[in-house]
């Protein structure tokens, strides 16, 4: 099983999902996108087994302080555009077992996700 889990290493939420996954056992490797950067087909894998909506985190600082020009009139092409140029507008985590892509952290959810993979 592969695991691997992206997000920024300064999110609360991604340190509780990579805290869930060392004392539950499951090793993985953490992608910090700020850091490491974000692979445009890996932004595009997940947005195919997600979708672009739940992608993109419309609650984050960063889409706040985005102009209004650029979240005026969202569309696919527009947002993935955005999250390339700014990753911290994804939501995080991002947690992809084996090729299955969960975004967000829920044990119950990983507790589902590391047990299918």
């Amino acid at each position: 099983m592969t695991v691997t889990i992206y997000g920024i290493k300064t999110c609360d939420t991604v340190r509780k999902a990579r805290a869930w996954l060392e004392a539950n056992g499951v090793e993985h490797r953490f992608v910090d996108f700020r850091v490491d950067g974000l692979d445009p087909r890996s932004l595009a894998r997940w947005k195919g087994a997600v979708g672009w909506e739940k992608l993109l985190n419309k609650a984050s600082t960063t889409f706040k302080g985005l102009s209004d020009a650029d979240r005026a009139g969202l569309d696919e092409k527009k947002a993935l555009a955005l999250m390339q140029a700014h990753p911290t507008l994804i939501k995080r985590p991002v947690l992809d077992v084996d090729g299955a892509v969960t975004v967000g952290f829920k044990p119950d959810i990983y507790e589902q996700a590391v047990s299918a993979g």
